[in-house]
């Protein structure tokens, strides 16, 4: 965490921690960088504005942490085979772009190149979320789950991209159900996908 050190006595309340990384990523996501500041963030946190600056120096330290440890990471996962793989990665992208932090998910792909301090921390994460993608089915070729001459990049493009639509044309009153059942989205996603995959070329609809 790039927080400043907080003063010596009273320990720091990790409640207050966490209401505070949730009204900053809360902030951010409803007005962006140009409506985010102290101020803002202090008040829908309801704490006093010198609590925030015991932990951080400047707004752009505060955000740059809100993002680091409020949103969902796109990681690596080894479950044994293509499948499991696969519906943990949908899982993530479904959590990260259908859960609470989902507007300010939305606002880092827009903004992230502009805000000092967070566009290098967004590079790196977008680096190792593809990194991370691509070995899970480098994987799945491997164990000839996949057929050799699968591409790589469109099998991601259409699971990745299929989980952010699901995520962003669900009607504001089905969200919910959608956070309830982001596992079983996924699967559905990767079993659908899966098949086409295996389907042999120019078989029937």
């Amino acid at each position: 965490m790039s927080a400043t050190a907080a003063a010596p006595g009273r320990p720091r309340d990790p409640e207050v921690d966490r209401r505070i990384i949730r009204a900053a990523l809360d902030a951010f996501g409803d007005g962006g960088w140009a409506g985010f500041a102290m101020e803002t963030v202090a008040r829908r946190a309801g704490v006093g504005k010198a609590s925030l600056y015991l932990r951080w120096s400047t707004k752009e330290a505060l955000l740059a942490d809100a993002l680091s440890t409020g949103l969902v990471r796109i990681s690596d996962v080894d479950t044994g085979t293509l499948h499991g793989d696969l519906v943990e990665l949908a899982t993530q992208m479904l959590e990260l772009y259908a859960g609470p932090a989902s507007r300010a998910a939305l606002r880092l792909n827009l903004e992230a190149g502009t805000i000092p301090g967070v566009a290098e921390r967004y590079e790196a994460m977008q680096a190792a979320q593809i990194m991370a993608a691509r070995a899970i089915v480098r994987r799945g070729i491997e164990r000839g789950e996949l057929p050799a001459t699968a591409s790589v990049s469109l099998l991601l493009d259409t699971l990745v991209g299929g989980a952010m639509m699901r995520a962003l044309s669900t009607p504001p009153h089905k969200r919910a159900a959608l956070a309830a059942d982001t596992a079983g989205h996924a699967r559905r996603l990767v079993e659908f996908l899966l098949h086409a995959v295996a389907a042999p070329a120019g078989g029937g609809a």
